[in-house]
């Protein structure tokens, strides 16, 4: 094993000490839950119906278990306040990490609970970042939208899509589940599922 390979090691075994040690805080945070597509229905006018939909739908998208994920930089983030990953890894050119210390290295195909089970390493088996056009860190809920809409910054993703992989991807699936000593995403992904095909079909508005 060479130095490199050690050096990383080191790094990865002070993260998980870090990370054991703000999980009580993380844990203390109330849960929060998603309105169904149904309580929106009163709204009549379709724009702002949708408008406020998509704000529901905020609760996810800026929900740090997501934002994490989505960094402006080519560093990813972690923990409920968002710090800079304390292994100093890079996004590599398929956001996987750089050759030699890809994100697999640390993130196995499922979530790994520590010993005292107060805490865990997060893992799923695509677990990578989020291209860096899709970056939300930093931004307001109506520039997430726009975004998530401009198929030259989601992938060359229809709406159909983005509904798709809202409701039935397992990565984003990951947020409702990311192991102990991690505040999930509120609700379910079948709600945001729900939420996000009632904000296309009343128009995929953004919020002001």
């Amino acid at each position: 094993m060479n130095m490199q390979r050690l050096g990383f090691i080191a790094l990865s075994v002070a993260a998980v000490a870090l990370h054991a040690a703000v999980v009580v805080a993380n844990q203390s945070a109330a849960p929060v839950g998603l309105q169904p597509a149904s309580a929106f229905a009163a709204i009549a006018d379709p724009a702002a119906r949708s408008a406020a939909i998509f704000t529901e739908m905020g609760k996810v998208l800026t929900h740090p278990r997501c934002v994490n994920c989505h960094p402006r930089t080519d560093r990813p983030l972690q923990g409920d306040a968002g710090l800079v990953h304390v292994t100093p890894v890079t996004r590599g050119p398929e956001g996987k990490g750089a050759p030699g210390l890809e994100c697999s290295t640390c993130h196995g195909p499922r979530n790994v609970a520590f010993a005292d089970g107060k805490g865990s390493i997060p893992g799923h088996p695509l677990w990578h970042l989020a291209p860096a056009s899709m970056a939300w860190e930093g931004k307001s809920l109506r520039q997430i939208c726009e975004q998530l809409k401009d198929r030259k910054r989601n992938g060359n993703k229809t709406l159909a899509q983005i509904h798709e992989h809202n409701a039935s991807d397992t990565l984003v699936g990951w947020g409702w589940n990311p192991g102990p000593g991690r505040t999930p995403v509120p609700g379910t992904q079948a709600q945001f599922g729900e939420l996000t095909k009632a904000w296309i079909d009343s128009g995929a508005k953004c919020p002001v």
